[in-house]
């Protein structure tokens, strides 16, 4: 395994851009723990690539929108640990990757179908199925998530079908404080943003951490 070329988010950016000049559609991962400021950078990029190509050309699309839904965690007994890794469809997006990158088999050239994807509403803490519309002109799709590098069934599949995957790495202090503040917003206090933060998001980073040199590329934020 080769060691991943290290650069700072407005090098990432560039490149981004590139990969979206270069022609045909790329399918771009961002890996990292919770905090690490994947989907930040994601935004960067769309936003870039959008300014210099034009509108419609890059859209980004979560592995969040995978969340099992609140009830299906009830159901299972998982939602007190939500966001761990078996608490998403990983399957689910894993045959939607393939089907933005053309895996299926189809060339790209003839792609002539919207692609619609889930996005993950953090007002109400839950998946929406389709809500995000990748049309056939997309030439960058930017996906963001924990477990993009992870090495277990069927995650495993990821880094062969995205044409890179990149790895956002933050200081554990900056990563955890994001959190803390990212939780108060959503209605916790700052007790329990905190003991989240750190219980419950800490061991998925854990785990994250163990598989982020896989990556290409790792992006310092």
């Amino acid at each position: 395994m080769s060691t991943p070329e290290t650069l700072s988010a407005d090098q990432a950016v560039a490149r981004a851009v590139a990969l979206a000049a270069a022609g045909g559609r790329s399918v771009l991962g961002i890996a990292g723990a919770p905090g690490a400021g994947k989907s930040t950078l994601a935004r960067r990029v769309v936003t870039a690539v959008t300014e210099q190509l034009g509108a419609g050309v890059a859209v980004q699309v979560q592995m969040d929108g995978f969340h099992l839904a609140n009830a299906a965690l009830d159901a299972l007994g998982r939602h007190d640990r939500k966001g761990a890794i078996d608490t998403f469809d990983a399957a689910g997006y894993v045959a939607l990757v393939r089907r933005l990158t053309g895996g299926t088999g189809t060339d790209s050239t003839d792609r002539t179908d919207t692609i619609w994807a889930p996005d993950f509403d953090r007002r109400v803490d839950e998946p929406v199925a389709g809500s995000i519309a990748v049309p056939p002109e997309t030439v960058l799709v930017v996906s963001e998530g924990n477990y993009l590098l992870d090495q277990s069934t069927p995650w495993c599949e990821l880094p062969g079908l995205f044409t890179e995957t990149w790895a956002c790495v933050a200081d554990d202090d900056v990563r955890v404080d994001r959190l803390v503040g990212r939780h108060m917003r959503h209605g916790r206090d700052h007790g329990s943003a905190r003991a989240w933060a750190v219980d419950v998001d800490g061991v998925n980073a854990a785990r994250v951490a163990a598989d982020l040199q896989r990556a290409a590329v790792l992006v310092r934020t």
